[in-house]
């Protein structure tokens, strides 16, 4: 049997509140628990580095991707199982998404919302059907799905756009979604 692979899009800072950080530590070690692979941004910093440090210790495959201009802002974690540079950002979003089974979505900022929507997108022109699932740690992502009432609201989505992704409030939870 194949070892599934998640895709975590997520912050490359911490954040205000220490419940984003121990969500990104306990989403690591649940990936490493279920023997799953943790694909992501490659960072060593904010919520990625906690992620991928608890799926570390917890002795996970791990599979990180970071384009060239983001190496050092980043901190390029080389102790991966596998680190892949790429040239851009938009090459970093692909290889993620295609070593992936499943993707998660962890408080974050501009970055993980352009890397949520695309693959929203990509679901809702049918190109996949790989499982989201954002996860609304303390309810952060409120008002992204506020906003997409208001999208659906203002007929510039069908309400079948929020079909395309579950929300977890834990990432226990999202784990159990993903099984």
């Amino acid at each position: 049997m194949q070892q599934r692979s998640i895709c975590v899009f997520c912050g490359a800072s911490d954040g205000v509140d220490p419940a984003y950080g121990a969500a990104a530590e306990q989403l690591g070690a649940l990936i490493a628990d279920h023997k799953m692979r943790l694909v992501y941004g490659a960072g060593d910093v904010g919520l990625m580095g906690r992620v991928a440090r608890a799926a570390q210790a917890n002795q996970a495959t791990t599979f990180g991707v970071i384009p060239q201009h983001l190496v050092n802002w980043e901190v390029g974690k080389t102790d991966l199982t596998s680190y892949v540079v790429t040239e851009n950002m938009h090459e970093r979003k692909k290889v993620m998404f295609m070593n992936s089974d499943a993707i998660t979505l962890l408080p974050g900022g501009a970055g993980s919302l352009d890397e949520f929507f695309e693959v929203l997108t990509w679901a809702q022109l049918e190109l996949h059907q790989k499982p989201i699932v954002l996860i609304n740690v303390k309810n952060y992502w409120d008002p992204l799905l506020a906003l997409l009432d208001h999208i659906i609201t203002q007929g510039f989505a069908q309400a079948s756009v929020k079909d395309f992704f579950k929300i977890a409030t834990t990432p226990t939870e999202a784990i159990e979604l993903l099984r």
